[in-house]
């Protein structure tokens, strides 16, 4: 069964391998738990029989009238059971006080997160793709 919790309480990284698939240099779950912490908003989604983390999104705000979500991954064997659907809207839920939420996402991703009335807009980024494991 999986259930669903915004406390990282008992949470180490053992609890957190497997993530971050297809990134030439992943954060180790070190730097996880570390990128978990220093998050504003957090929700995972755990798996009773194993106790691990199959599922995440985080959220960093203001607190007043902004949030950015940068992370939303489910574990591949996870995947298409509702899981990310279930964290996005935990996540809106939490912020629903705020202004803005934004994400940026892939134009292949941009139906999935329509569904939560999220919509297309433009945006501008950089990636520093050395510091991908994290700082």
């Amino acid at each position: 069964m999986i259930t669903y919790t915004t406390s990282l309480e008992g949470i180490t990284p053992d609890n957190l391998r497997g993530f971050f698939v297809g990134w030439p240099q992943p954060p180790t779950p070190e730097t996880h738990l570390r990128l978990l912490r220093g998050s504003s908003q957090v929700v995972l989604a755990l798996d009773d029989t194993t106790g691990s983390v199959v599922g995440f999104i985080t959220a960093v705000s203001d607190g007043v009238l902004s949030a950015y979500i940068p992370l939303l991954e489910v574990l591949p064997a996870y995947q298409h059971q509702g899981i990310g659907g279930e964290l996005v809207r935990r996540l809106l839920d939490d912020l629903r006080h705020l202004y803005m939420i934004d994400l940026v996402c892939d134009p292949d991703m941009q139906p999935f997160y329509e569904r939560f009335g999220l919509r297309s807009y433009h945006a501008m980024l950089k990636r520093n793709y050395d510091r991908q494991a994290g700082a």
